[in-house]
């Protein structure tokens, strides 16, 4: 009844938010795109998306397809490697940046560990920025992490916005400077908020360091500060920090798949994970 090319550029677009960065994703012209959504509609006969000429957003039918899409295509790869006898070995050396710590990422590489138990998967949690400079260095084969500021490598996963998060009693004096939770360098939300801030001329103070999320998200409940986060990740206990605040904007990001050349024998699993990070991707979200 579904076509599994339908519902993979179902689940790019739902991932993206953007009917263009997933005809990117998946190599095809954005009219293709159009066209496997209005077919995957037809065939469910509900309305899987609203979108106008400057947003797109999930249905609550849309939301509903997420899951039945993703064990779709589960089956279907599962069907696929049987049938085919392709079976995927190695050693893969992934790294995934702190962002996914609270999420369910887990989930995702152990059922990957399950369809592919001949891979010897090798786990690197670290600062995104650190995970790009690993990854140029031949020392990881793929990585999960935030796109750094004018590099265009890289698949998106999905693309988010920076806000400003902290504790819920937490109250800012305008008169004093902000007190920042922050990776240490060369963290790339780090850097971003740092010259938000310099960019408003307002002053700052470094409230708390840490390169572990949880010691981060521990520093914010208990209301050393605030911090900048991807709004779809914002950790339990703690909220968005009132616009009227008066802290500046953060911009969008975007949270992308890296392959490494420089081992070719590792590609073969690092697809076979990354197709699962993007079928599964709705789970990384923490909403």
């Amino acid at each position: 009844m579904y076509d599994p090319a339908q519902l993979r550029t179902f689940l790019a677009v739902a991932q993206t938010l953007s009917f263009t960065q997933a005809a990117r994703r998946l190599g095809v012209r954005q009219s293709t795109v159009s066209q496997h959504v209005r077919r995957l509609e037809d065939a469910t006969g509900r309305l899987l998306f609203t979108r106008d000429t400057h947003s797109v957003e999930l249905t609550e039918d849309g939301e509903a397809m997420l899951g039945f899409a993703r064990r779709i295509l589960e089956v279907h790869e599962q069907a696929a490697a049987f049938f085919t006898g392709t079976r995927v070995r190695g050693r893969l050396r992934f790294g995934a940046s702190e962002d996914f710590v609270l999420t369910r990422l887990p989930e995702i590489l152990e059922g990957f560990r399950y369809e592919h138990p001949e891979v010897d998967l090798e786990l690197t949690v670290e600062l995104s920025g650190t995970l790009h400079e690993q990854l140029a260095a031949g020392k990881l084969d793929l990585v999960l992490a935030k796109r750094r500021p004018q590099d265009p490598r890289g698949e998106p996963v999905w693309h988010d916005r920076l806000v400003w998060i902290g504790a819920e009693r937490l109250r800012l004096d305008p008169d004093r400077p902000v007190p920042l939770i922050v990776y240490p360098p060369p963290g790339i939300t780090r850097a971003l908020a740092l010259r938000a801030l310099e960019r408003q001329g307002r002053p700052w103070r470094i409230a708390c360091t840490s390169g572990s999320l949880n010691g981060l998200v521990a520093a914010a409940r208990a209301g050393l500060g605030v911090m900048a986060h991807s709004h779809g990740m914002i950790p339990p206990g703690l909220v968005r920090v009132p616009e009227r605040a008066g802290l500046p904007e953060l911009g969008q990001v975007d949270f992308v798949l890296v392959h490494g050349r420089h081992r070719p024998s590792a590609q073969p699993a690092a697809d076979a994970l990354a197709a699962a990070v993007l079928a599964g991707g709705e789970r990384l979200h923490r909403r």
